[in-house]
């Protein structure tokens, strides 16, 4: 049953006469969107706990935030369904706008609606995403006559190559603007927050550009009325049915450490080995580097993309350079003066981009590629247990030494690659019972 339904193309073959569009402009539009929208959210969140350290309202505002993503991420397939992919996009930027605004006046009457009207925004905004791109890689394919899994992988490299360009562009601007400020200084993040609002305005003025990607979305929701026991009905069964699966349930721990690798990225390891090393003016720049490979990666792992095996190859390299990192910071490194002091914490830096940018690329890609009949669903138990993850983190964060929370990661690590692999396993075999 599960070979019959992975050799099903990944979108239904009824639009074979509409009319040919350029599927790869919509990758640029939206690559570059997102770019402009989260160089300015992603830099804006590295801040967060030093500019607003005052009663911790930074760090609770991201717990705050990443719990309302959970939550809302368990309603947003039905949500994006029936907004469309492309209105859940436009609608989704105006949560990191409010947020950014937030921090021009932050206090907890601002920063706490703000996380979480955030939080509803992102889930829509990533199932809508993930939902987009993989619909345009495979209307892209089926026009073009190329394999479906090829086009997939460019496409997710391109857009995460992009996107991991954030961390990059975003930090040297903050770089820029606060190299005269202090620990605990507010000088010059008003101006910081004002231009991060001007390129979260041109990344939303892009996504109006985008082209709606079928006739159902360019017509919009359905307007029959139902009842309202049959919807509750419904969204139960969305949220549910892809946690039935089990190839779903062997992803979810990947997925899970997926979130927890990025959380650690930016609350302990910025904390306890880049400051200590290269003092808070370091932040940027090591981040500045994570990004740097973090694009490189994506990039080249969309390439290299072009089915399931090249996927368990690239995750498979992607955890072991980050089990490196993990089993240096646990075991042998420590703090020390001179050159060796100042390189180690960039290499490491560079190796944990590596690996995010692996993951993020073939993770999605995965999902488009086994779950062809419920997209939004599935990326929507993407979001889920990503920002479930990163949200624990955040709220762990005071009250957990490093060397506990590297343990938990190599073991969240070795959990998540053996059910991958076991995952990969079945598939391969079910594709080869099918062939035979």
């Amino acid at each position: 049953m599960e070979s019959q339904e992975a050799a099903k193309p990944l979108v239904p073959r009824d639009l074979s006469q509409a009319p040919r569009r350029n599927r790869a402009r919509n990758v640029h539009i939206l690559s570059t969107a997102f770019l402009l929208i989260f160089l300015a959210y992603g830099a804006s969140q590295n801040l967060e706990s030093t500019v607003n350290s005052e009663q911790d309202l930074g760090s609770t505002s991201l717990g705050i935030l990443y719990l309302s993503f959970t939550f809302f991420s368990l309603v947003a397939s039905p949500m994006v369904r029936m907004l469309g992919s492309k209105n859940a996009l436009v609608l989704g930027t105006t949560g990191y706008w409010l947020f950014i605004a937030a921090n021009l006046k932050p206090s907890w009457y601002t920063m706490v609606p703000a996380s979480l009207y955030l939080g509803f925004a992102a889930s829509i905004i990533w199932v809508g995403q993930g939902t987009y791109l993989t619909k345009t890689a495979c209307h892209h394919a089926e026009d073009n006559h190329l394999h479906e899994g090829t086009v997939i992988g460019n496409f997710n490299g391109e857009f995460w190559g992009m996107f991991a360009g954030h961390q990059f562009f975003g930090n040297l601007i903050s770089l820029a603007l606060l190299k005269n400020g202090k620990e605990g200084s507010t000088s010059g993040t008003t101006l910081l927050f004002i231009v991060f609002l001007g390129s979260m305005t041109l990344g939303t003025i892009l996504m109006c550009f985008l082209q709606k990607m079928d006739v159902k979305e360019e017509e919009g929701p359905p307007k029959s009325s139902v009842s309202f026991y049959s919807s509750v009905l419904s969204l139960f069964k969305l949220v549910i049915t892809p946690l039935l699966n089990r190839r779903m349930l062997l992803i979810v721990p990947l997925i899970a450490y997926s979130g927890l690798q990025q959380a650690f990225v930016w609350a302990e390891f910025t904390k306890y080995v880049v400051t200590p090393a290269l003092g808070v003016s370091g932040i940027g720049g090591a981040m500045a580097v994570y990004g740097a490979f973090d694009v490189a990666s994506s990039l080249a792992a969309g390439r290299l993309t072009s089915g399931l095996p090249s996927v368990t190859l690239i995750v498979s390299g992607g955890a072991f350079i980050q089990i490196i990192v993990l089993l240096w910071l646990l075991l042998k490194y420590r703090l020390t003066s001179g050159v060796l002091g100042f390189v180690y914490p960039l290499l490491m830096s560079a190796m944990l981009g590596i690996g995010d940018g692996i993951f993020n690329t073939q993770l999605n890609a995965l999902l488009g590629m086994l779950f062809r009949h419920d997209m939004e669903g599935a990326f929507a138990q993407l979001k889920v247990w990503q920002s479930a993850s990163i949200a624990v983190v955040f709220f762990l964060s005071p009250y957990i030494t490093l060397q506990s929370m590297l343990v938990l990661m190599v073991a969240a690590l070795s959990l998540s690659i053996a059910g991958f692999l076991f995952l990969t396993l079945q598939v391969e075999k079910a594709f080869s019972s099918a062939g035979s």
